[in-house]
């Protein structure tokens, strides 16, 4: 999409360049192909030229009435989303709005326009034929340019969704290849880790702990990190776990607030969507300060909506970090994963620092999450 910005860029420079551009050569179009009319063919083609140019300008605004109604309204709102019948309804009711509107420009400026530059008897026909021959020729040149509007918005739109495909097939397949470098020999890390977690159970249980958390995350990131889909739950979880590693590295010093619901209704969610914001939150807020740091997380699910809201402290004078790479990198995750169905507000104040994340999921089959929620023991071989 980046190599032709003038056609796919939403850019608002590129957007009204190419639709002046469009609209300029349907008006030249328009006013060369009528200016062959019958009735005009009678006077020389000097005086129908300028005349079927200036008419063509009037009707424009009716075109643009359909063109922007169909590319805007009707194909993303109900044609995009499946709602066929409804579409039908809309498009033979926006082609009988658009005829009503060239007809009464037909009859109020373009036929006294034709009276004033010619005279001619056959301008002098009764109001309710020049109407009817108004609305014939407004539908004519209506239907082909909004059917040449909406061609074109549902060209970009597949080409767009082409590109986003592409662009998550080569991502995913990067990440999956980092995934691979990184994972050697997990069933030795593993049952290296369940020694480990052997040998400091009896003597310093609290390492133990540790050391279950930790073999959690790295199971994690290894097995369900290249899934497309996980339940939400075990997200949860990972956030738990990495959460309570944190806090036991800051002991007393660290104020965490967590507060996660239980029953995550069968929702999924794309693996490691949310840890990233909340390692920021150790990495760029409790790390930096020498005071009592605090960190506040909040999530609520309202049917397939989540709200996320995580708070901590922010050092004084602290740079802001809301354009770095890892914030860049999330939020360009969420416009590839999570098109049209997210809204994300990062904020930096004075003291706080706020993230806000409204995120539409997707069901699956519902799965208990009391279970898969209890600390285990259990390791691969």
């Amino acid at each position: 999409m980046e190599t032709y910005p003038f056609i796919f860029s939403n850019e608002r420079r590129y957007r009204l360049r190419r639709h002046l551009l469009f609209w300029v050569c349907w008006w030249g179009f328009q006013g060369i192909l009528y200016s062959f009319v019958a009735g005009l063919s009678p006077y020389a083609y000097a005086q129908r030229l300028p005349l079927a140019a200036l008419e063509s300008f009037l009707f424009l605004s009716a075109h643009m009435f359909l063109a922007y109604m169909l590319m805007y309204a009707v194909v993303p709102r109900l044609l995009l989303k499946g709602k066929y019948i409804a579409t039908a309804g809309a498009v033979v009711a926006l082609f009988l709005a658009t005829g009503a509107i060239s007809a009464t420009i037909s009859l109020n400026i373009v036929v006294p326009l034709r009276r004033y530059m010619f005279g001619a008897p056959e301008y002098r026909q009764p109001n309710e034929i020049h109407f009817f021959l108004g609305l014939l020729a407004g539908l004519r040149g209506a239907i082909t340019v909004g059917g040449l509007a909406a061609a074109i918005k549902l060209m970009k739109h597949l080409y767009v969704k082409e590109q986003r495909n592409l662009q998550l097939q080569k991502e995913a397949g990067d990440a999956q290849l980092q995934l691979l470098k990184a994972q050697v020999q997990p069933h030795f890390l593993f049952n290296t880790l369940n020694n480990i977690y052997a040998q400091t159970q009896p003597l310093a249980p609290e390492a133990a702990a540790m050391l279950l958390r930790l073999s959690n995350l790295l199971r994690f990131m290894l097995y369900e990190g290249d899934k497309s889909l996980v339940p939400l739950h075990r997200e949860f979880k990972l956030l738990r776990d990495y959460m309570a590693l944190e806090e036991q590295r800051y002991g007393n010093k660290l104020d965490l607030s967590i507060d996660l619901p239980q029953d995550t209704a069968g929702l999924q969610i794309a693996p490691l969507m949310l840890l990233p914001y909340v390692e920021n939150c150790f990495k760029h807020g409790a790390s930096e300060l020498l005071d009592q740091p605090w960190i506040s997380l909040q999530v609520q699910l309202d049917g397939d909506w989540m709200k996320f809201k995580l708070l901590n402290a922010r050092a004084p004078g602290q740079v802001s970090r809301t354009e770095g790479i890892g914030m860049a990198n999330v939020a360009r995750r969420l416009q590839l994963l999570y098109p049209g169905r997210h809204q994300l507000t990062v904020t930096g104040e004075e003291e706080v620092f706020i993230v806000n994340l409204k995120l539409k999921l997707e069901r699956g089959v519902a799965e208990s999450s009391s279970v898969s929620n209890r600390i285990t023991t259990a390791v691969y071989e």
